[in-house]
């Protein structure tokens, strides 16, 4: 009969402890983190983060820290395919895991999924980015109230 599997998340707002009761807990289980914090993905960004030190990264193995640049695209439905890969092949070796962080977003993609949407063309990422860099947000803002004024009227703009 197969062990059961469990997946542990501890989730809230940044500077709550997450990280010190991550550690606690995966010490004790003998177990590995992964990090669903979409900030604590990327290499550059080491303020404002509060990644765990390199002390507490050698204590218990993490996944999804600085393992980015920001120069790499990298959206929550790539997060979400990489960390049931990494669950999967995680699972063959430990009976309970760790999902950690602050990103609501990624931990319901990890624990509940996300709708399909379909892949954007390299040309339209380009467009977009290029109307973005030569006209500025509002452009990109005026677009959107053109194509869909119903979204528009409710999306919130003072956060892109």
């Amino acid at each position: 009969m197969a062990r059961q599997k469990h997946l542990v998340v501890i989730g809230g707002p940044t500077a709550v402890g997450k990280t010190a009761a991550a550690i606690a807990v995966a010490q004790r289980l003998g177990t590995e983190i992964l990090s669903a914090d979409s900030r604590q993905f990327y290499r550059e960004l080491n303020i404002g983060t509060a990644k765990p030190s390199p002390e507490e990264r050698a204590a218990v193995p993490h996944h999804f820290i600085d393992s980015l640049s920001i120069h790499q695209d990298y959206s929550v439905g790539d997060f979400e395919r990489d960390a049931l890969q990494l669950l999967q092949g995680l699972f063959q070796r430990y009976d309970t895991l760790l999902l950690v962080g602050g990103s609501g977003l990624y931990l319901r993609a990890v624990c509940e999924g996300l709708d399909e949407f379909p892949e954007v063309p390299p040309a339209v990422r380009r467009q977009v980015r290029r109307l973005f860099e030569e006209e500025g947000l509002e452009a990109l803002q005026e677009e959107l109230r053109r194509r869909d004024p119903a979204y528009f009227a409710r999306v919130d703009r003072h956060n892109p």
